[in-house]
């Protein structure tokens, strides 16, 4: 386990995965779920696993929480409330391929908020492995083919994804000046400050009429979102930002269309093309590239 969690691109590789099995499931329980309830009993779950387990780091760490309390909060409204929120509405209105292509553009969006807080300036070499995995996206997007491409549609539901992306990017930015504590500990913080930010969106939501359907189907959906992506992938993601950087974590962000492939022929029935192994490839020699 100590070599899994020094390992960050493992870690990395590992939260993406987490996250497009979230878009999948979200995707598929978004009639059954409204988005703020949804947000808030995944955390909420999340919260149950990673209390105990941060207690012990709780106590040494508070005085450091504390000192920089506005990042915390910030962390708690721009990933644990804002980002999960939209992207979980925008799935009513949008599709799973959608989502994940649209989250693939993090990482230029993490480099602009780079520049805009903290005036760190991409390397050359960074900007071309973007750009080679974002040819890596559309190619699958495009299933290799530019008319495709030309007639891809977006919806209201990818705006509010793309405002998503927009937010999650600063909030991967500013793991730049996260308080120097233990994981658990700036997790559980943040997880409990969202918690608390989203009570008022699920009750407002409630009183407009929306009702969660406790199907099968999304009891499944609720304990995927809070054991994997909630817990574990904002567990790996923000350790693998601390150990390989903003910038090149934010790269990583291409494997979500990846993994949502390979999740979509597996448990889905959906086949694979040459143009998914030519688009992967093009992503691999991008992360490549990004090291």
């Amino acid at each position: 386990m100590t070599r899994i969690w020094a390992n960050g691109p493992l870690l990395l590789a590992l939260a993406m995965l987490f996250w497009a099995g979230s878009v999948i499931t979200g995707r598929a329980g978004a009639a059954l779920i409204p988005p703020s309830l949804f947000t808030l009993l995944r955390w909420s779950g999340a919260l149950l696993i990673v209390a105990p387990l941060a207690w012990p780091h709780l106590r040494r760490d508070a005085p450091a929480l504390l000192r920089r309390w506005w990042v915390v909060v910030l962390l708690a409204v721009l990933g644990v409330d804002a980002y999960n929120n939209l992207v979980y509405r925008g799935l009513h209105t949008t599709t799973a391929v959608n989502a994940l292509l649209l989250q693939s553009a993090t990482p230029l969006f993490v480099l602009v908020a780079d520049i805009a807080l903290f005036r760190a300036w991409p390397t050359s070499r960074q900007i071309v492995a973007i750009l080679i995995s974002i040819g890596g996206v559309l190619t699958i997007a495009a299933q290799g083919s530019l008319a495709v491409l030309w007639h891809l549609t977006f919806n209201p539901g990818d705006v509010l994804v793309t405002t998503a992306v927009t937010l999650y990017a600063l909030y991967t930015s500013l793991l730049r000046v996260r308080p120097a504590v233990n994981p658990l500990s700036l997790l559980a913080s943040a997880i409990a400050l969202g918690d608390v930010f989203l009570i008022p969106l699920a009750w407002t939501e409630y009183q407009s009429g929306a009702r969660l359907h406790p199907t099968p189907l999304a009891i499944a959906s609720l304990a995927y979102a809070g054991i994997f992506p909630a817990f574990l992938a904002y567990l790996f993601y923000n350790r693998g930002v601390e150990l390989v950087g903003t910038a090149r974590a934010g790269q990583y962000v291409h494997l979500m269309p990846v993994f949502g492939v390979l999740l979509a022929t597996v448990f889905l029935g959906e086949a694979l093309h040459p143009y998914h192994g030519l688009g992967i490839a093009l992503i691999a020699a991008g992360l490549w590239l990004a090291r």
